[in-house]
C-alpha cells in the first residue's frame, strides 16, 4: 500500500516539474516576443524619424539660405545643429539610452505579472 503511494507521489512530482518547465518555456517565449516586437517598433519609428529629419533639415537649410544669402553657410549651420545634437546624445547617453533600455528589459524579465 505504501509503495503504491510513493509511485503516485513520484508520478505527481514528475507531472508537476513537466508543467513548470512548460510554463517557463511559455513565459520565455512571451518575453522574447515582447522584446522583439518592441525592437521592431523602435526600428520603424527611428527610420520614420530619420526620414522626417532628412526632409526637415533640407527645409531648414532652404530657410537659412534666404537669411545668409549663400547656400553653403545654411548647410554648415544645419550640420552644426546635427553635431550639437549628437554631442548632447553622447554626453547624456546613459540617461537617454542605457537607463530606459535597462529599465524596460528589467521590468520585462523580472516582473511577476
Amino acid at each position: 500500500m505504501a509503495e503504491n503511494q510513493y509511485v503516485r507521489l513520484w508520478e505527481e512530482l514528475k507531472k508537476y516539474f513537466r508543467l513548470q518547465i512548460d510554463y517557463t518555456r511559455l513565459t520565455a517565449v512571451e518575453k522574447f516576443s515582447l522584446l522583439l516586437s518592441a525592437a521592431a517598433v523602435t526600428l520603424v519609428v527611428v527610420l520614420l524619424c530619420a526620414c522626417a529629419l532628412f526632409y526637415l533639415s533640407f527645409a531648414l537649410a532652404c530657410v537659412l539660405e534666404q537669411w545668409f544669402g549663400v547656400e553653403w553657410a545654411a548647410y554648415l549651420v544645419v550640420g552644426g545643429i546635427f553635431a550639437l545634437v549628437l554631442l548632447i546624445i553622447f554626453v547624456f547617453r546613459k540617461q537617454l539610452i542605457v537607463n530606459p533600455v535597462t529599465r524596460y528589459i528589467t521590468r520585462l524579465f523580472l516582473d511577476k505579472k
